[in-house]
């Protein structure tokens, strides 16, 4: 396993086209503004900017507006436990993307149609202890799901990655 192999994700919370613009082709952008209403025009913008570079576009926990905007998809955090994403009327090529951190969350997200898992915390964090390698194997091993591995990553242990052979991998301040 070679990390530009892998699947990159990047959770960002607000447009900066220089600073994106700069960053591997491989990676995708997840928008999690948390802290403010989010501009339809900058997420047009943004949208508009990926397409542009040939790169996919999601946004966090709000699949109406991920259709309204035409993202490729949406993510849903660990603790959206709504399961109304399958009456949506989804073009062929929305994906939908999920975190969890244990076994209940998992078999939410599987119920919800996720795609792809995010798996957190792999390595510790500011806000929570990590999941280690250990259990995120056994995590792994329970779903059909992708596994992208999430949190903590940084140049010191994304060697470690190699352990667990995922499928991709998230961050914010790995790509800052």
């Amino acid at each position: 396993m070679h990390i530009k192999n892998l699947k990159k994700y990047y959770f960002i919370n607000k447009f900066e086209h220089s600073h994106l613009i700069n960053l591997d082709k491989n990676i995708s952008f997840i928008w999690r503004n948390k802290d403010k209403e989010t501009n339809i025009d900058t997420l047009v913008k943004l949208r508009n900017f990926c397409r542009e570079n040939q790169r996919k576009f999601y946004i966090s926990n709000d699949i109406k507006l991920a259709i309204k905007i035409n993202a490729d998809g949406v993510y849903i955090s660990s603790s959206n436990k709504k399961m109304n994403y399958q009456s949506f009327k989804l073009n062929k090529n929305f994906k939908i993307l999920g975190s969890a951190h244990n076994y209940k969350e998992i078999k939410i997200k599987e119920l919800q149609k996720v795609e792809e898992i995010f798996l957190s915390p792999l390595f510790k964090t500011k806000k929570n202890p990590q999941l280690n390698i250990y259990k995120y194997l056994n995590l792994k091993k329970i779903t059909f799901m992708k596994d992208i591995s999430l949190g903590g990553i940084n140049n010191n242990n994304i060697k470690k990655l190699k352990l667990i052979n995922p499928f991709g991998f998230a961050g914010i301040a790995f790509f800052e």
